[in-house]
């Protein structure tokens, strides 16, 4: 599995203005290749490559390597616009937003991420520094921190190309790990993960995750910007920039926490995860104008992702299941209705009385359906 390691760089005063120009530098060559591609048609690496190449080189002061790189991400930025458009992800095509993204090139912004392979950025893992190349001429010693887990992943398995980032005045470098995948066990048992907005993830084992403190945060966040809109000066507009992604930020520090937790327990116990596949809930479901916006900052995908990766890296069974009813339905006796739950809380089957926490009742669905599913799973192909 790919597995990202972010390292902080600690650059001098010096070090930082040549890293700062070679990043400006590089996605003023993206946007000019851009516009080329655009223009053009040219969406292909190498025709792109040829007619760009040697411009590139002259007039924005890149070295051979740096300019493919340049290329290379120009041509990802198409093909993962290409993908969005497919996906649906921009709107229909009547769209205003859908017919700017196609009918506009592709922009980088100044600060953007740039890729660099192991041609123009060497590690030096014993000294804590990197050799990077920048518009100045190769760069050394830059030192770099990072915890000693990160270290011993980026000296075991870094493969492929790093990203240099700059966020907030902090230069930071993305790299790549190709970790193994460790062999799945087979589970004794499953336990059962119901995501909601009010309790974030509650367990089939009765363990609840809530998210009040989460929502008291997000109404904080949400009247500090609103008193920052209010007074339109310059220096709000730079508070508001600088708080931008502090929420987001949080909520996945959260969804960190808990995703951790869950693994572990499914690890210490032998058993594997099961969660409801929600996958176009938001398509579904008609709110009220005063509940969008807490749908929409509902981070379910980012914990269900949390959750997938970390049972991959732990080698834990890891399974999506219907999410159909699983409030509704009675894992005692098979009854499904709606007045099974009177309100958002509670649980009391209308057929043979069981009564308990809805969200529990919940992840006890979905455990039975993933060991239901699981025998499907691990059959063997049947012979022709």
């Amino acid at each position: 599995m790919k597995l990202v390691v972010q390292v902080k760089l600690l650059p001098t005063p010096g070090q930082a203005s040549a890293l700062e120009a070679t990043l400006r530098a590089c996605n003023r060559a993206a946007t000019h290749a851009s516009a080329v591609a655009f223009a053009e048609g040219l969406k292909d690496r190498n025709g792109l490559q040829k007619k760009v190449y040697a411009d590139l080189k002259a007039d924005f002061g890149l070295a051979a390597q740096p300019t493919v790189r340049v290329v290379k991400k120009v041509v990802d930025a198409y093909a993962t616009l290409k993908a969005n458009l497919r996906a649906g992800n921009l709107g229909p095509s009547t769209s205003k937003r859908y017919r700017t993204a196609v009918g506009t090139p592709v922009v980088f912004r100044p600060g953007a991420a740039q890729p660099f392979d192991d041609r123009c950025l060497s590690w030096q893992y014993d000294a804590r520094t990197v050799s990077i190349w920048t518009v100045d001429g190769r760069m050394k010693g830059v030192r770099f921190a990072c915890s000693p887990d990160q270290l011993k992943t980026l000296v075991t398995y870094r493969k492929g190309e790093s990203d240099l980032v700059q966020r907030g005045g902090t230069w930071y470098l993305i790299a790549t790990c190709d970790i193994p995948d460790p062999e799945v066990y087979e589970p004794v048992d499953w336990i059962g993960v119901d995501r909601g907005i009010v309790n974030l993830a509650t367990t089939s084992d009765g363990t609840s995750h809530q998210g009040r403190r989460l929502g008291r945060y997000r109404r904080w966040q949400a009247r500090k910007r609103a008193d920052l809109q209010k007074k339109n000066t310059r220096s709000a507009t730079r508070r508001l920039v600088r708080r931008a992604q502090k929420e987001k930020r949080h909520a996945t520090h959260v969804n960190h926490q808990i995703s951790k937790e869950i693994v572990s327990v499914a690890q210490r116990t032998g058993r594997g995860i099961a969660v409801e596949d929600l996958g176009g809930i938001r398509d579904r479901v008609r709110l009220r104008r005063d509940q969008r916006g807490t749908l929409s900052s509902w981070h379910f995908h980012q914990l269900g992702q949390h959750l997938a990766y970390k049972a991959r890296k732990a080698g834990v069974p890891f399974l999506e299941v219907d999410a159909a009813y699983t409030s509704q339905r009675c894992p005692r006796c098979g009854h499904t209705g709606r007045a099974n739950r009177p309100d958002r809380d509670h649980f009391c089957c209308r057929r043979c009385g069981l009564a308990g926490p809805a969200d529990v009742v919940a992840g006890v669905n979905v455990r039975d359906r993933a060991r239901s599913a699981w025998v499907f799973v691990t059959a063997p192909a049947s012979s022709p």
